[in-house]
């Protein structure tokens, strides 16, 4: 998701192993041993706000080709499900869209893609699946703490009893390379369920327990809770980081050979 920085809006809308704590990795020397990577995995791909299932099509088809298995989801109201948009979607109803499709479909060791809203049903789904789950991918994601809601880190404003935030209707201008993707993204994104922003997640620390665990910023998309999360990650080494300075907000549209090298060194 990226929106015009012009207004708070356009603001709110930009969001979708072993590295010393000083240090982090370039994605070239990151990337490096990815190819080497054979072995059948399992990606779960979470979009942003206003996006779905549509906007990991590039990655998916990459991560497919060479043989993995890739779920990519629409979170209820988003997407090809925004005909179930109503008032009664919140951060639970997302958290149990991730939840659900892992235990329906008995996935086991997974790895969890959140890009940029994503970071906070997933977070929350974790609590849930966190066994299931050997690695996760956090792609210029929010990282909440217990407590902590969407609007706590993006304050925005909405009307009066509204039940979502419209979609954007410009993006930034350096968060395309093509403006053709610029126009693709504006013709998919989709309203915003309020309530997945304004209800508070409830953590307890599963998503820190997870065995490997890796944070892509892309700077050119200023964001004060992004920064905030990439600086946490770095002072933890339980965290691999990982900086793309080349693309804007949407990677996985950008830049999908890069990010799909990234995801299967990240497993």
């Amino acid at each position: 998701m990226t929106l015009s920085n012009v207004t708070r809006r356009g603001m709110i809308g930009g969001l979708a192993a072993g590295v010393s704590a000083a240090a982090v990795i370039s994605s070239d020397a990151f990337i490096s041993g990815a190819r080497a990577q054979s072995a059948r995995k399992t990606f779960i791909l979470v979009p942003g706000a206003f996006s779905g299932a549509w906007c990991w099509r590039r990655v998916s088809d990459r991560l497919e080709k060479q043989g993995h298995k890739v779920y990519s989801l629409s979170l209820t109201g988003l997407g090809d499900r925004s005909h179930l948009l109503s008032k009664d979607i919140n951060l639970d109803t997302h958290i149990a869209d991730i939840a659900n499709l892992v235990e329906w479909e008995d996935l086991t060791d997974i790895c969890l893609v959140a890009w940029s809203y994503a970071g906070y049903p997933a977070s929350g789904a974790l609590e849930r699946i966190g066994s299931r789950v050997s690695s996760i991918v956090w792609v210029d994601a929010l990282k909440p703490s217990d407590g902590q809601s969407f609007r706590d880190e993006v304050p925005f404003k909405a009307e009066d009893g509204a039940i979502s935030i419209p979609a954007p209707k410009a993006v930034r201008p350096d968060a395309y390379q093509d403006p053709k993707d610029a126009a693709w993204f504006l013709s998919k994104a989709t309203s915003q369920p309020i309530g997945t922003w304004l209800q508070p997640v409830k953590l307890s620390g599963a998503r820190e327990r997870v065995a490997k665990k890796t944070y892509i910023r892309l700077p050119k998309f200023p964001l004060a809770a992004l920064d905030k999360a990439f600086a946490e990650c770095k002072a933890d080494k339980s965290w691999t980081v990982v900086e793309n300075t080349t693309s804007g907000h949407p990677v996985m549209i950008n830049e999908p050979d890069w990010l799909t090298d990234v995801l299967l060194k990240s497993v």
